[in-house]
This record gives C-alpha cells, structure tokens and sequence, in this order.
C-alpha cells in the first residue's frame, strides 16, 4: 500500500517526543507499505538525517520552514480573518502545498497520514488534490495531544495579555479541533484521556442537552513507544545528588515546570541535603530559566544550565534523579518513557505522568505540591535502595509496555488493513 506521511519536524535524529513518535510509526509502516516522507526543515536539520530516513523510505521530500517574529505577527492577523489558530496559520506554507499537489497528481496514495495536528490541514489538501485526479485516499491523523486541553492548560500559568492571547487560541483550537473529528478517516491518541476529552467535546457540542454518539470506531489510543532493544540502561556514576532534567527548553510546559521546580522545589530539597545540583539539558532555554544560573539567583551554586547537549549520555549516568515536574500540557511525555528506558530514577507530577501506565512506589514516584515533590527527590537522594528499585523496575516496564516492535504491530496494522479494505 502506498502512504504518504507528513511530518512538521524531521522525524531524525530522535530528539523529543514528537520525533521519537513520528520516527517509530514510520519505521514499523515502512516494513510492510511504501512509504513516501514529506517533512519541514529547519535551519540545523541535516543531510544525513533526510539520508537516513531515505534508507527505508520509498522517497523523503523536504520543505523549509522558516521561522519570524514577522511572520508570527501575520500569523496572529491571519488568525483574526480566518478564526484558525495563530499556530495553525503560522504554519501555512505555499512550498508545501505546491509540493502536495505534484505529489498528488503523481501517484494515487491509499491513505494520507498527518503527523501531529499542524500537518492536518495538509493532509486535507493532499486528500483534496488527489480527489481532483479521481481519486480519493484515505486519511490518518496522529495526533499527538488535545491541543485545545494543553493550551487551556497552559493558559493558567500565563500573566498579563500573554494570558488572553493564550486562552483566545485555546478557544480556536476547541473548534478547529472538532472539524478534524469529523474531517479524518482515522484519529490516533497517544492518551486514553485526550480520547475521552475529544469525546465529551464532541457530544457536548453536538448536543448540549444530552450528547450525540461519538465515532468511536476511527479513534485509537496508541501510546508513544521507543526501542529498549537497541538502547541499553545507563550504567550510573556516582557523582553525588544529583538531579536532571531533561527536554526541549522553548517548549512552554517544560520552562514553567523548570521555573516551578527550581523556585519553589530545590530550595525544600537544599534544606535537607545541601550539595544537591540540579541540571537542566535542552535546547533553547529562554531568559528566565538561563538566569537561575546567574549570581543573583536564590540557588545560583547548585544549578546548571546545559542547553543543547549532543550527547546526554555523561549527564545520564549522573543522574541520580531525573524529574518531570510539568503541571501543564496535554499528550503524553515521552521523557519518562524514555528515563525507563535509560534505567533512571523518575519523580513526576500527575500531569507529567498523565496518559502513561504507571505503578506509583514501584517504578516512578509522583507528587504535585512542592513539599511533596521535594520529598520526593530527597527520598531517592538519600536511599539507595528505592534509587535501585525504580531503575530496575521502570526499565522492565517499559521493555514489556512501551516496545514498538510489540505494540505497533498489534495496534496499527489492524487500523490500516481497515483503511485498505475501505
């Protein structure tokens, strides 16, 4: 069968949760369909990234996409005139819709899927294009969060017109997100939540009074997986307390939830053990966050700000807890998926933890208050033996739960031979 995958990141090198999701899906597509790749690119994506994702790839397509202040305030204006979502509008790229239709008059696709919500609309117009060819293909959108609930979400933590612009996208993305339901073939969720939060969405607005039946039948949960066969635990090195997170920095839940954990957290934690240090690895880390490093800060001494880190694995082995303190943000966080997969000690919000199957005490720690999560790390600072446990266990858990090339296989194909029958 003949798919055409559209991604808004270049799903290599695996780098954050959406490019993790995307690379796998593709990997395991790839075996038994041809696959064709359309990806944006940016600035420091490379050639032997496109070249290694062409190894099993029918054919990779690149568009650049090209980031603006300017281009941001058009998108705002852009988003007043058409009632879309500034992200939306943002990402509408006419190099990308002309490469569509040439692909679309080119080569008649079974099933055109959509990589995250912001390459929905070009799934549609590649669907659209094809029809006017005489035919119409199925379409797939993987969507990664409810993005509605994760912007809402976020919109709690804002200040100031910051705070309006924010709840005004999230009521965009309320009605954008309804025409997806109805406009897609097929959805996946990375979440049983977001899936529930898309159905009472659906039948509240369909039917304020008492709801209207929710097409089930083209909604899938399938989590986030990653590959443990081919990445081993860390082996830790014992370097003291120390503490790490780890994640994209201009992603807006992670630097409220760094914000929230430095200033409100770590100072709980010094009380009780004061040569705690506390790293913070990712790529863009804005002002606020850079300047919990600097001398005027109350923990300046015990904080590190890394950036982007090209190779995490000396921060890994050091990492004597690795937290995921986000109270905001939707989907699911592959960051702890990925600590299990490292063999690493995790303490996470309930947010942080949301949409992953979890044993709390067994293999993740889970506290929301900062005295709670500050107890929370202190406890494996300080006890060797729950540090031992939680590896071991988070590490089995995800081998048996989070395996792509054991629940791909049982969960996807089963969709797209539905969509190859239709």
């Amino acid at each position: 069968m003949k798919i055409l995958f559209l991604t808004q990141v270049l799903p290599y090198p695996l780098v954050g949760g959406a490019k993790i999701r995307a690379y796998y899906m593709l990997r395991h597509l790839a075996q038994t369909h041809r696959v064709t790749l359309v990806s944006f690119v940016r600035e420091d994506d490379r050639m032997e990234d496109v070249a290694h994702l062409a190894q099993f790839c029918a054919a990779v397509h690149t568009v650049p996409m090209v980031r603006s202040r300017i281009k941001d305030g058009l998108a705002l204006v852009q988003s007043v005139v058409t009632g879309q979502p500034a992200a939306i509008t943002r990402d509408r790229v006419p190099a990308m819709e002309a490469l569509l239709a040439r692909l679309a008059r080119q080569t008649p696709y079974a099933v055109v899927h959509a990589d995250q919500t912001a390459m929905a609309q070009y799934a549609l117009y590649a669907a659209k294009q094809s029809a006017l060819h005489g035919h119409r293909p199925n379409t797939l959108l993987d969507q990664h969060n409810a993005m509605y609930l994760l912007v809402e979400r976020q919109a709690a933590y804002e200040r100031g017109p910051a705070r309006l612009i924010w709840k005004r996208e999230a009521r965009l993305f309320r009605r954008y997100e309804l025409g997806l339901l109805r406009d897609f073939d097929h959805i996946f969720w990375v979440t049983p939540e977001d899936l529930e939060v898309a159905a009472r969405l659906a039948e509240s607005e369909s039917n304020p009074t008492g709801g209207a039946a929710f097409e089930r039948t083209k909604q899938t949960v399938i989590p986030i997986c990653v590959d443990p066969d081919s990445q081993a635990a860390v082996e830790p090195v014992d370097d003291g307390p120390h503490i790490v997170h780890l994640g994209t920095m201009f992603w807006p839940p992670n630097v409220e939830g760094v914000l929230w954990f430095a200033r409100e957290v770590l100072p709980l934690v010094l009380r009780e053990v004061p040569e705690a240090r506390f790293t913070v690895a990712g790529k863009g880390p804005p002002p606020a966050v850079q300047a919990l490093a600097k001398p005027s800060s109350p923990v300046h001494g015990h904080v590190t700000i890394a950036g982007f880190v090209p190779d995490a694995l000396p921060l890994l082995q050091r990492a004597r807890v690795f937290i995921v303190p986000v109270r905001a943000g939707g989907g699911m966080r592959v960051k702890i998926v990925d600590g299990w997969q490292w063999g690493l000690p995790i303490v996470s919000t309930t947010i942080g933890a949301e949409g992953i199957d979890t044993r709390p005490g067994e293999n993740i720690l889970l506290a929301d208050s900062p005295q709670a999560f500050a107890e929370a790390v202190v406890r494996v600072l300080t006890d060797d033996r729950l540090a031992a446990a939680l590896r071991a266990n988070g590490r089995r858990w995800v081998e048996t739960h989070y395996n792509w090339k054991r629940v791909y296989p049982a969960q996807v194909d089963p969709v797209y031979a539905r969509l190859e029958a239709r």
